[in-house]
């Protein structure tokens, strides 16, 4: 017998309430593409608007420095436990850590 159906197994499967974002409008506005970040400023993860170039939902509200610019995103260094790595993440979603 064939199977007719298949589960979805998509960066974004199954996370559907880890996402939702009921505080936040859902619109991006044009402010938030044409942020400008400086190299060493300390910047927050926050995924939102297009999920076509979102990072990784671990991800999601780690701090991390900004290391370079390439294009319009920026490369942002982030500690995970005794690790850094490296990401390339556009100025979407990135806010400006206090």
């Amino acid at each position: 017998m064939l199977d007719m159906t298949k589960k979805s197994s998509g960066l974004l499967s199954g996370r559907t309430r880890n996402l939702a974002r009921h505080h936040m409008p859902s619109a991006t506005s044009i402010r938030d593409y044409i942020k400008d970040f400086q190299i060493g400023e300390r910047v927050a993860i926050v995924p939102k608007g297009n999920f076509g170039n979102i990072p990784h939902p671990r991800y999601k509200g780690k701090i991390g420095e900004v290391v370079e610019r390439r294009g319009k995103a920026y490369v942002v260094q982030i500690k995970v436990m005794n690790a850094t790595r490296k990401l390339v993440v556009p100025a979407v979603h990135l806010e400006k850590a206090q």
